[in-house]
């Protein structure tokens, strides 16, 4: 499979994963021959790294916990000119990322997704209500036709290194696209599935713990960059 990738690369796809071994395997299976899987392993004590080796990805560690300090490791790291992102956990469909990236292809600078869940089980209440509401700030404040700040994306390396993002932490996301809409890029949303994760325990939607701590970082750097915009 390494081999049939690495000839017909596209895209890079960067897989941030923390003990995602059990959901990985089918994930990258998934994946369109065109598009290269980048595991960064950020801390995983289940063997994810040997699995994705094994899988033929590239493999990148990043010790630094974080949900943005493992994306950013593996944007760094990528060789190719456009670099998507995917979770590992195996909620989402990787056919879907032809689409973001045919889109950028077409000439837009950042492509997301927008979860639609297939059943209840895939999105919390909490979860979602929390999503919406950032959604709806980076729409009123940045002119964004986003509705969600999910972790399916497509876009230029070298241009999302250049945003300068400093979050390390969940709140990447949310400073990628309020950087993004502060700069004039063109953003497409793009329907994208979302089902229940395929394994592992999940970081953020899983408990209201998680969704507090990823809801604290949304609205910490949403503030950050409200502020700077301001002045």
């Amino acid at each position: 499979m390494g081999n049939q990738r690495m000839s017909h690369i596209r895209a890079t796809v960067v897989i941030p994963c923390r003990d995602e071994a059990e959901s990985l395997p089918a994930l990258v299976r998934a994946l369109p021959v065109d598009l290269h899987p980048l595991v960064v392993d950020n801390g995983s004590t289940d063997g994810t790294a040997g699995i994705a080796a094994s899988l033929g990805c590239t493999v990148v560690h990043q010790p630094i916990p974080g949900y943005g300090s493992a994306v950013n490791a593996g944007i760094a790291a990528s060789k190719t000119e456009i670099v998507c992102t995917i979770d590992g956990d195996g909620s989402m469909d990787p056919a879907d990322l032809t689409r973001l990236v045919e889109a950028v292809v077409a000439g837009a600078d950042l492509a997301v997704g927008r979860r639609r869940p297939v059943d209840r089980r895939s999105w919390p209440l909490h979860s979602r209500l929390g999503t919406q509401w950032i959604a709806r700030r980076l729409r009123q404040r940045y002119r964004l036709p986003i509705h969600d700040i999910g972790p399916l994306r497509a876009a230029r390396r070298d241009d999302l290194l250049g945003l300068g993002i400093t979050d390390r932490r969940f709140g990447y996301p949310v400073e990628l696209l309020a950087r993004a809409g502060a700069a004039g890029w063109h953003v497409v949303e793009v329907d994208t599935i979302y089902r229940a994760r395929a394994g592992g325990t999940s970081k953020v939607s899983g408990s209201l713990k998680g969704t507090w701590r990823a809801a604290h970082d949304f609205l910490k750097v949403l503030r950050q960059m409200e502020k700077h915009v301001a002045h």
